[in-house]
């Protein structure tokens, strides 16, 4: 039976062999934003494991973009060259390497989860965060710099040269953060955004720049290959950023060239209520897709085959991204494919496992 989760996606010009997808997931183990073996085996697998795309971890576009001191980078072409061999791997077991081009904002210069996740002092290698507004996302987070109305402007060219170097590298579809509280989404969010310049206040203002960071990579990147973006549908937060507003924003993306929005949720306040569950934010990609007419990425604990099928079958989304199902296992895919008995190429290396 050929099923949709097996079936082809076509954006633009490139044709991605499935739709379940591996979802950006921080590894916190670069070396001054350097990816290191640790992330050949990490993503490699994922592909070896028959996933239709894989996506780098949250990659910063400047240093001061890192969430942590030991989080990926590309600012510089030597961090673009040492992606190279991850994408050729990813590209060589039939997969599309993809890359997340990111700024963490207010979030920035924190320690690791496992080291505690607070903030990092300059003497232990950190930084000052810049943010639209010098309000700090917790108690244990570092009160960022206001960013000037001239750097905010800026921010453009640091997303479109780091895009630059992942397509030179040899990734074929990136994707700009605009979640989980970074610094796109900290300009969207009227909680985190309280600028009186053109970059902050009304609706129209506060996705400025979100909007001209989408411009620029969308120009930057080859006119045949997909340009993706990654929003919190909602803050989870009163007063905040909602899925009305995430409605809006996509079809402004969907204008500016933008292929397709992957739709999570929160990140933005620490004491966001969240009513987590299987499931729990497919119906924004649903929403957004219906509404917006984009196509989307449903995300938000699909763990099982059937799950993602009839997620897919009902035109909710146009693709799943699964982060914690593929750190358990990095073969679902396969799995999966033989749960609904369908079937997905394998490496001739693991043949005679296949029956």
């Amino acid at each position: 039976m050929k099923t949709q989760l097996f079936s082809e996606f076509v954006l633009r010009d490139l044709t991605i062999p499935n739709r379940a997808w591996v979802a950006p997931m921080c590894q916190y183990s670069s070396d001054n934003g350097f990816p290191t073996d640790w992330h050949l085996v990490h993503l490699g697998s994922r592909a070896a494991g028959g996933a239709g795309l894989v996506m780098t971890e949250a990659t910063a576009v400047t240093a001061e973009g890192r969430i942590s001191p030991a989080d990926a980078g590309i600012w510089s072409d030597d961090h673009g060259h040492a992606y190279q061999r991850i994408a050729r791997f990813i590209s060589d077991r039939g997969a599309v390497p993809a890359m997340q081009l990111a700024h963490a904002g207010r979030k920035a210069s924190t320690a690791a989860p496992w080291l505690g996740g607070g903030a990092v002092a300059d003497a232990d290698g950190g930084w000052t965060p810049v943010a639209p507004s010098a309000v700090a996302f917790s108690n244990s987070h570092r009160t960022p710099r206001a960013l000037e109305t001239d750097e905010v402007a800026a921010l453009p060219e640091s997303f479109a040269a780091a895009a630059t170097r992942a397509r030179d590298a040899g990734f074929r579809v990136a994707e700009i953060h605009m979640a989980h509280g970074y610094l796109m989404h900290s300009f969207l969010s009227p909680l985190s955004n309280r600028r009186t310049d053109r970059y902050g206040g009304s609706l129209e203002n506060r996705v400025r720049a979100p909007l001209e960071v989408a411009a620029a990579v969308r120009e930057a990147w080859p006119a045949e290959l997909p340009v993706l973006v990654r929003i919190s549908a909602t803050d989870w937060a009163e007063g905040g950023w909602d899925i009305e507003q995430s409605v809006t924003l996509a079809a402004r993306l969907k204008a500016l060239g933008v292929d397709l929005i992957d739709c999570s949720g929160g990140g933005l306040v620490p004491d966001a209520v969240i009513p987590s569950g299987p499931g729990y934010q497919v119906a924004f990609a649903a929403r957004i897709r219906a509404e917006a007419g984009i196509a989307t990425g449903a995300v938000g604990m699909i763990t099982e085959a059937f799950q993602a099928e009839q997620i897919l079958r009902t035109g909710q989304a146009d693709a799943v991204l699964m982060a914690r199902e593929l750190l358990r296992d990095p073969y679902w895919p396969r799995r999966a494919a033989r749960t609904l008995g369908d079937d997905v190429p394998w490496p001739v290396q693991y043949e005679r496992a296949r029956r």
